[in-house]
């Protein structure tokens, strides 16, 4: 009876963790007034798609990370579907308290802006055990990324620090302005900052984290360059979600993609430094 109720104080402890991690992770998005509008109108495809997107994405987050130890494939997936849980009342309180909702408000349209801000609330949820761990509990450190590490772990996690950083910012209007503003050479220019930084980051800086690698252009090309295809995947997946590829041309697609890609490549270099 003890071992049970000390088991379910540390539960409730990581519980209360995963709760510190999604406020401090989801923050931004809670109080950034286009995700608000957006809740209001974004279609029910584009909605469904970004929770069915997230699951497999929380779910790995679980395995490599999460905010408690797991010891198996359903064990990841009943904490990705409490992080999301965490997620929908961390953002469903905030909204309240910030009036973003209301009771004259129809129930797709509370269920569209809390929906939204639920992703990143269960990501941050997902991540508080590594960021929020205090070091004098050894039972509290994270113990799981280290003995998982593979190519394919590495390139899911660019893709989660991506998305999770291009999700700030992505709802924002700034993004089209900067994109509208920029000409070619501006755009080759971030290209190029993009893909350094994301290299360095990993590799050149010497950040807990960091995976040395002898050769540093086969580094390049095995890390650095797919983890720019994934902030350039990220930039368009983020805008199809938020209904901004809609009525685009080419041309300016592709600069706001290039403009999401650079908070997507720092997010994939600093991936590997969070989880």
């Amino acid at each position: 009876m003890a071992d049970v109720a000390s088991q379910n104080r540390r539960y409730a402890r990581e519980l209360a963790g995963a709760f510190a991690g999604a406020l401090i992770f989801a923050f931004p998005l809670l109080m950034t007034m286009e995700m608000w509008w957006l809740g209001s109108t974004i279609t029910p495809l584009r909605l469904s798609a970004f929770l069915i997107f997230s699951l497999p994405l929380l779910f790995g987050l679980s395995y490599y990370a999460g905010f408690r130890k797991t010891y198996g494939p359903l064990d990841d997936l009943l904490d990705a579907l409490t992080a999301l849980s965490v997620g929908f009342v961390t953002s469903a309180v905030l909204l309240l308290v910030f009036g973003v909702l209301g009771p004259e408000q129809p129930v797709g349209e509370v269920l569209g802006k809390v929906s939204l801000q639920a992703v990143p609330a269960a990501i941050g949820a997902l991540l508080a055990r590594r960021q929020l761990a205090s070091g004098d509990d050894p039972s509290s450190e994270p113990e799981k990324a280290n003995d998982r590490d593979t190519y394919g772990s590495e390139l899911f996690l660019m893709t989660a620090g991506a998305l999770f950083l291009a999700l700030n910012v992505a709802p924002t209007e700034e993004m089209i302005l900067i994109a509208f503003k920029m000409t070619p050479w501006h755009a080759l220019a971030l290209i190029v900052l993009s893909i350094g930084l994301l290299h360095a980051i990993v590799y050149s800086l010497g950040f807990a984290g960091q995976h040395p690698h002898e050769r540093p252009w086969l580094a390049f090309a095995h890390f650095t360059l797919p983890g720019y295809a994934i902030a350039l995947f990220i930039g368009l997946y983020a805008q199809w979600t938020f209904g901004h590829l809609d009525g685009k041309a080419g041309g300016q697609l592709a600069m706001t993609t290039v403009v999401l890609a650079f908070p997507g490549a720092l997010g994939a270099g600093a991936a590997r430094l969070l989880v």
